[in-house]
């Protein structure tokens, strides 16, 4: 029986059930590039980096059990540092009921408040239910990368998207997503 789903910043404590609910993301083979889970021991390295680096990564719970998470790893290279990565799924039982928007705005804002204006991800093209979210989020279409996924040895296209924040300026309603802004030419 499910509870009432709270979304927190995710903590070492969560490092298995977060492992538990990657894996099966994983196995369904559509929504994330990983076909199963990394082993705990490397999950739970990435969450206590991710926790002692205070980067902007929570999770969904229903009680103690992870069902959801997001978060966006910064870049560490000089000139892309104000760029993340953003990562996130929700398992199959508890999709359709905001808990994905939700992750993902807590994100945003955390990774705006870590200093991140250019938050960037993949999302298989044939994954129409993520592309509405990203982009009521705010996320724009840059590129379609062809057979960038490939799972039992079929291929799948990918569609890169960004959502640029704080300190670049964003399109305003109705401007063509596709317009290219920004300083230089």
């Amino acid at each position: 029986m499910r509870g009432q789903v709270t979304i927190v910043p995710i903590l070492a404590a969560h490092a298995e059930s977060f492992r538990e609910c990657i894996d099966a993301v994983a196995r369904e083979r559509r929504y994330i590039a990983m076909t199963e889970a990394p082993p705990l021991e490397s999950v739970t390295a990435y969450v206590l980096g991710n926790v002692q680096s205070d980067v902007a990564q929570f999770v969904a719970l229903d009680g103690e059990r992870v069902v959801g998470w997001a978060d966006v790893a910064p870049s560490i290279a000089q000139a892309v540092s104000h760029c993340g990565k953003l990562g996130m799924g929700v398992l199959a039982g508890y999709r359709g009921q905001g808990i994905g928007a939700t992750l993902l705005d807590a994100c945003i804002e955390k990774a705006r408040a870590k200093g991140i204006t250019r938050i960037e991800l993949d999302v298989r093209a044939d994954n129409e239910r993520a592309l509405r979210l990203y982009a009521r989020a705010g996320f724009t279409r840059e590129a379609l990368k062809r057979n960038a996924m490939r799972f039992d040895g079929v291929y799948f296209d990918t569609v890169q998207m960004s959502l640029i924040l704080a300190e670049c300026e964003r399109p305003a309603a109705g401007d063509d997503p596709g317009r290219i802004r920004g300083r230089g030419g």
